[in-house]
């Protein structure tokens, strides 16, 4: 696997030992091009960066070495855990994103992430389930990698849950029960930012973003009887 070094001055110093990595969150860069996506990875005013940035000819550039903590994450949960960037590792993915120009993600591009996160899973170990998006680990604020990205292709390789429907669970459908019924999915599957028992402003965005990685072509912010079913198999996977 060949990268090239174009380093980030913005990482946190403290070194983080090698059994501290449990996550991969991928992102998209949002911007206009890899061009302004890299100045700003680099501009310390910014404060954000990555560990390693792939372009869309699949190039693969590391920006932050392994070690230290890059600031990719942001405000962030998953499970008991707060603050992902002290136990993970960010891939930015060039893609303009929704602002810009939505783009689907070229094959050299998913190939190289498939190659990165190879590397990753063998070299620290992680669970397929740990691969996941910023969106996962941040709702409220973030869409990406958004619903163009192909997480049913990267499961296939080992990275990232995917549902398979299996006749032997028998889902009550009570439609008055869906949210109740929904977000206790979520929270089983790791999901955070919502009220198990309480409707809530934020339950139409987590929604929203559970929809776009699972249920691509009906983001709708709705629980439906497909949404909650491919709930509840990712949170009863044996």
């Amino acid at each position: 696997m060949r990268k090239t070094l174009n380093l980030s001055p913005n990482f946190s110093r403290k070194k983080r030992p090698k059994s501290k990595i449990k996550y991969v969150i991928i992102h998209y860069t949002g911007m206009q091009s890899e061009i302004e996506s890299i100045k700003r990875l680099k501009n310390p005013k910014s404060k954000v960066s990555c560990h390693y940035l792939i372009n869309r000819k699949g190039n693969i550039i590391q920006m932050v070495h392994e070690n230290k903590i890059a600031w990719h994450a942001g405000n962030s949960k998953w499970k008991n855990i707060s603050n992902l960037n002290t136990s993970s590792l960010g891939i930015e993915l060039v893609n303009k994103g929704e602002k810009f120009g939505y783009e689907n993600f070229p094959n050299l591009q998913v190939k190289s992430l498939i190659l990165l996160c190879k590397f990753f899973k063998t070299k620290y170990k992680i669970k397929k389930e740990n691969f996941l998006g910023h969106s996962d680990i941040a709702p409220l604020r973030k869409i990406d990698p958004g619903y163009k990205f192909p997480w049913r292709t990267l499961s296939g390789f080992g990275f990232g849950q995917w549902f398979k429907f299996n006749r032997k669970y028998n889902i009550e459908l009570d439609k008055k029960k869906y949210r109740n019924m929904f977000f206790n999915n979520l929270y089983k599957i790791g999901y955070r930012y919502f009220k198990l028992k309480q409707i809530s402003k934020n339950d139409k965005k987590v929604i929203s973003v559970f929809q776009q990685k699972y249920l691509p072509k009906k983001v709708n912010g709705k629980i439906d009887e497909k949404t909650l079913k491919i709930s509840y198999f990712l949170a009863n996977k044996k």
